[in-house]
């Protein structure tokens, strides 16, 4: 009798255990499953600010050349003007 009653209270402390197991692993999966939800939301964040910042070079540049050539060309009616 001694032996059935120790092993119907080892069946539910295993019993017991994996539902506590199983309670951590959900656990678990969802911990994982909402940082995996805020690495891709700071991944798309991230490529809009590059994807921006490029955009901003991209006009800087665009800008400084123009200016570059502006100064080119005065330049060089200066040379003229002051050869004439």
């Amino acid at each position: 009798m001694r032996k059935i009653i120790l092993a119907a209270a080892s069946l539910g402390l295993a019993v017991a255990l994996s539902a506590c197991s199983e309670e951590t692993q959900d656990a678990a999966d969802a911990t994982a499953d909402n940082a995996m939800a805020d690495v891709e939301a700071n991944v798309d964040e991230a490529g809009d600010a590059v994807e921006g910042a490029v955009n901003s070079a991209e006009s800087a540049v665009d800008s400084a050349a123009a200016a570059a050539e502006t100064a080119a060309e005065e330049a060089g009616d200066a040379v003229e003007a002051a050869a004439e």
